[in-house]
């Protein structure tokens, strides 16, 4: 069963009902026909059982059917499911653009961490520039230049 029909509500709402119905339409026919073929072997039929009990048996044969139609229908819901792939999703990874040129005296840069801030602030920059930012609309992160994910 694929991830998403276990997900899916409306798929074992669909199931539940229809076995539900295929359970109560048997009990109704069997219970009717059981009681109508016994009274017209011994000989105590009364209409009430006779023509009472066709109506009560064509009623549990329709809730038979519509629940053998439900459980069909869960049937192909999940072969579909199962034959169509999922949307494959295509992971585009993001990296920090470089503008500077790259140096030529042969030293080898370390990786910058994307969690990292790109540049070092100190504790005395920073208070500075969080007293400069009184009044104005920037944040602290904007007016340090510090990257925030």
């Amino acid at each position: 069963m694929t991830r998403a029909m276990n997900r899916s509500i409306p798929f074992w709402i669909l199931l539940a009902a229809s076995v539900a119905l295929v359970v109560s339409g048997a009990l109704v026919v069997l219970d009717h026909l059981g009681t109508m073929t016994t009274t017209l072997k011994n000989g105590s039929a009364t209409g009430l059982e006779v023509y009472a009990g066709q109506s009560w048996i064509v009623i549990g044969a329709a809730l038979l059917g519509a629940g053998v139609l439900g459980v069909l229908l869960a049937l192909a819901l999940l072969v579909v499911s199962g034959l169509v792939a999922p949307a494959a999703v295509e992971r585009v990874e993001t990296g920090p653009a470089s503008t500077e040129a790259p140096e030529e005296d042969g030293e080898s840069e370390e990786p910058v961490s994307e969690d990292a801030p790109s540049q070092e602030v100190s504790s005395a920059d920073a208070t500075n520039d969080q007293s400069a930012q009184n009044g104005s609309s920037g944040s602290t992160a904007t007016a340090t230049k510090i990257s925030v994910r």
